[in-house]
């Protein structure tokens, strides 16, 4: 009998076993899955004339205020060499070593027997060590300091509604109200109706955020004076104007006016297109900030004729179209996920926090 109740128990546990470890595995898979997998069976019936679309579940709303501080760079962010910077390179009791040179457009430096030397994107003392590294089977005990000398890398790009839309360079860490202020856009206290109601801050393909910036200005918030960083774009629109921002695999990223007609195929073509690394497997994902939900389309729907798809757009909106392939549309939306359905939606009420 005690044999027969040992046995019985070993498949109860055995039992249990087996259940946890299945358990386990539906989690993972529903992790990897990401929520573009919801999308009908590869066998579920086409219906050419209205193309599937898929919402995805709304996001919690999160504090505006904390979204644009997450999107600001810390203030004590050391800064990060790049293409064009001018640098001195002193060596500690050689003074016959110093070396003023240029970063080059790949990013490099070249240095008597060291060579080339790759410093683009590294902090000076990242640089300096670098440079000791590549000499030290020439040198012994060599100690190396980079200095920047002239900044030309740290820049930003202004558009939109400015006197004097272009490139702007700064010598320390760049803010958006001096980026306005040296575009022709009053920011200070005494033109407050003259700054403008909104505007955008774009970093690289798939990061941008709404400013609210009057609102932000009459508050006396400080994140008015946003930090930015090296390469950020920011777009000012005027007052009628109506844009939709478009990021992803396209030639040219960044604010796209609309029309009240406007569709996926009309904006795709005013950003300049597809990427080569976009295609007919492609998604779209549209995110509505203000209510944190995102649909996702085919790009195979919005390229073919006999299907016509028209999805209309609505001003603020995000269009981020993913690389080709199924497979990557999961992990693209969760790594966007945080990002664009949340620090998209800026201050847009931010005098109420």
């Amino acid at each position: 009998m005690g044999r027969t109740r040992e046995l019985d128990a070993g498949k109860v546990r055995g039992k249990s076993m087996s259940y946890r470890i299945g358990c386990l595995i539906l989690l993972l898979c529903s992790s990897l899955r990401g929520p573009a997998q919801s999308q009908a069976p590869a066998s579920a019936p086409s219906q050419a004339a209205s193309p599937e679309l898929t919402p995805s579940e709304p996001s919690l709303k999160t504090n505006p205020i904390d979204a644009l501080r997450n999107f600001e760079p810390a203030a004590d962010e050391q800064y990060r060499l790049g293409n064009g910077d001018e640098i001195t390179v002193d060596f500690a009791g050689r003074p016959e070593m110093q070396a003023k040179l240029v970063v080059g457009p790949d990013g490099r430096i070249s240095l008597p027997l060291a060579g080339e030397i790759m410093l683009g994107g590294l902090t000076r003392t990242e640089s300096a060590q670098a440079i000791e590294n590549a000499l030290k089977s020439y040198y012994a005990d060599l100690s190396a300091h980079v200095s920047v000398t002239r900044y030309t890398a740290n820049r930003v790009l202004l558009l939109g509604a400015v006197e004097h839309p272009g490139t702007i360079v700064f010598d320390r860490t760049p803010t958006l109200l001096e980026t306005l202020s040296r575009g022709g856009v009053e920011t200070g206290a005494g033109h407050v109706s003259q700054v403008p109601e909104r505007c955008a801050v774009y970093r690289g393909q798939n990061q941008v955020v709404w400013v609210e910036l009057k609102a932000l200005v009459e508050s006396g918030n400080a994140l008015a004076d946003l930090r930015l960083r090296r390469g950020d774009i920011v777009y000012v629109p005027s007052a009628s104007e109506r844009v939709v921002s478009v990021l992803g695999e396209v030639q040219h990223p960044g604010a796209i006016p609309i029309t009240h007609n406007a569709t996926i195929a009309s904006v795709l073509a005013s950003a300049g297109g597809l990427s080569d690394k976009a295609g007919m497997n492609a998604h779209i994902q549209i995110t509505d900030p203000a209510t944190g939900t995102s649909r996702v389309i085919r790009m195979h729907d919005v390229l073919d004729p006999a299907k016509s798809l028209e999805v209309a757009l609505q001003p603020g909106e995000i269009v981020y179209v993913t690389q080709s392939g199924f497979s990557r549309v999961g992990v693209v939306l969760q790594k966007l996920s945080p990002l664009m359905t949340l620090a998209t939606m800026a201050v847009v009420e931010a005098t109420r926090w």
